[in-house]
């Protein structure tokens, strides 16, 4: 099975005000607001792959997501992790909201959301 070619990385941040942090993201940034449930991404007019998630905490907290594409890049990525020992944080999952994702631990450190989406 051939690994994912991400067709864009996300930024996670969990901000303590949601509210304030989509008015700086649209207001000084320019971003547009193209989901809201279940986060809130922003999305570049310019480039829509350039994104940023706005979050409520959640367990585990993943602080980038990489887009695998299609749900076999997702289980490509999850086969190779495993083969390579790596921490699976979350395992793969069809979520209610049309995305299949898992979470695995990077190297570094870093939590990182491999997802597709389904819909």
């Amino acid at each position: 099975m051939p690994l994912p070619q991400p067709t864009r990385i996300i930024s996670y941040l969990y901000p303590e005000d949601l509210t304030a942090a989509a008015d700086f993201y649209t207001g000084v940034l320019g971003m547009e607001i193209v989901m809201e449930t279940p986060v809130l991404c922003l999305s570049s007019p310019a480039n829509p792959s350039a994104q940023v998630m706005l979050s409520p905490p959640e367990e585990p907290r993943p602080s980038i997501g990489a887009d695998a594409g299609t749900p076999a890049a997702v289980d490509a990525a999850h086969a190779e992790a495993l083969k390579r020992g790596l921490r699976i944080v979350h395992p793969p999952t069809h979520e209610s909201w049309g995305v299949y994702r898992f979470f695995v631990e990077a190297p570094c450190g870093t939590i990182v959301n491999v997802l597709a989406h389904v819909t």
